[in-house]
Formats: structure tokens, C-alpha cells, sequence
């Protein structure tokens, strides 16, 4: 078994483009300590090595010590949304993930005040994650007001291209959840046009959240700007 406390899972991390910031403003340092208190703990870890010499996996029922089913959130921003779900649906387990660090020390924040344990956090890209999670490992995914990349030239860095798309496909279970909330008309456009194409099939498209959200600081921002947040709901095809 490898030794994970110093690695972000991927073992050639100059292979690939990041996109977007890791620090913002000077933390607090309640948040650095929980940074030094916490996120160890909170890391998936149990890495093992498969049949191919240079690729590691996780074990993700080695992660909660169970089998129980696998939720992933990709950049869950300040952790409303993740801490939400962790606290409404106790029997599952899930994974963040987020490299903007100022984030991660938020969401352990809520984690301790909501004190719920069925959590796991890769403070890094979800890419990488992705990289050594199994195949058809994880049963539900949120994509929750993404960075919408605005300008033309900067849209292939957007979550809802192949680059990131065809890795969620296969990790995702046939007929997994794949949900994707944004206030961007045009970050919409392209999630509807895109994200069936890496194998899913769209089953809502509305601007009525399901009924199991919490509303997000980047949702509150969207609707005092004007702005109409749309809600949309893939299942991962066979």
C-alpha cells in the first residue's frame, strides 16, 4: 500500500493544465487549523496498485470502511452543499473535491460544526481523482455553479468538455445521477450539448432546484445580481 499524505494521486501531475486559483485571501487561523487538524484525516486514502504497474486505484469502500454507495462533488466551493448532503443522506458516503484551498479550510469548518464523519476531501483537481477512482465506482455526481470560464478562449476549461466528461463517465455507475446547477445561460447551453455525448441522457431541465438543495452563497449572489439559476439532471447511460 502506498502512501498517500504527500501525493495527489496522479503520478505524472505535470501531464496536465490547472485551471484557476489555489490561494485567495490570507486565512484565519481558525481555518489553518483545521487545515493542520483535520484534512489529514478527511484524505482518501488506501491506495493499491493494479495489474498495471503505473496506475494506482482506491479501494472507495475502503475510504468509509463499507460498501455503502459513493457520491463525488466536483469544486464544492465553500461546502454547503456537500456538508447538506453528508448530513441528510448519513448512509452514504462522499467525496469533494477542490483545489482553492480558502474552500477546503470552509468546509472543514462546516464539517466539524455539522459533525458529520461519512466525508472524504481531495484538496486538489478532481482530474486526478478521477484518474485512480474504479470504474462504475460512484453512483451520484454534482457539478454545483462551476467557474463559468466566460470568455470564448477559456471555455475548453470548463468542467462540461471531454477532458473532464469522459473520465466522469467512467467512473459513474450505469444509471448513476449526474447533476449540474449554474446560473449561466451559456455555461447551460454547452453542459446540454456536451455532457450527453460522453454517455448520459438528460432527465430534468428546469429552473426549480430538487427538492433536496440547499441554496449556495453563489446562488444567492446569482439571484440578488438578477441572475435565473438553472437546474439540470443526467443519468449515466449503460
Amino acid at each position: 500500500m502506498s502512501d498517500t499524505s504527500k501525493s495527489p494521486f496522479d503520478p505524472n501531475p505535470s501531464r496536465r493544465n490547472f485551471y484557476g486559483r489555489r490561494h485567495g485571501k490570507t486565512l484565519r487561523q481558525s481555518q489553518k487549523g483545521y487545515l493542520s487538524e483535520d484534512l489529514g484525516d478527511l484524505r482518501p486514502r488506501n491506495i493499491t496498485i493494479d495489474e498495471n504497474p503505473n496506475r494506482v486505484t482506491i479501494a472507495p469502500s475502503a475510504i468509509f470502511g463499507d460498501d455503502r454507495p459513493i457520491w463525488l462533488e466536483v469544486g464544492f466551493g465553500g461546502g454547503e452543499h456537500m456538508v447538506h448532503m453528508a448530513a441528510t443522506y448519513p448512509d452514504i458516503g462522499i467525496i469533494g473535491c477542490e483545489p482553492f484551498i480558502n474552500g477546503v479550510a470552509m468546509l472543514l469548518g462546516k464539517i466539524r460544526a455539522a459533525a458529520v464523519e461519512n466525508v472524504s476531501v481531495h484538496p486538489g483537481d478532481a482530474r486526478d481523482l478521477m484518474d485512480v477512482l474504479p470504474d462504475a465506482s460512484i453512483e451520484r455526481a454534482f457539478l454545483m455553479y462551476p467557474d463559468p470560464w466566460s470568455k470564448a478562449r477559456h471555455h475548453r476549461r470548463r468542467f462540461v468538455t471531454p477532458e473532464h466528461l469522459l473520465p466522469l463517465a467512467r467512473v459513474m455507475r450505469p444509471g448513476g445521477i449526474f447533476r449540474v446547477a449554474s446560473d449561466i445561460p451559456d455555461y447551460i447551453r454547452q453542459t446540454r450539448e456536451e455532457v450527453p455525448l460522453a454517455g448520459f441522457e438528460m432527465i430534468a431541465d428546469t429552473d426549480q432546484a430538487w427538492d433536496d438543495w440547499i441554496s449556495t452563497r453563489y446562488e444567492q449572489k446569482a439571484l440578488r445580481e438578477g441572475r435565473v439559476p438553472h437546474y439540470v439532471t443526467f443519468r449515466r447511460q449503460s
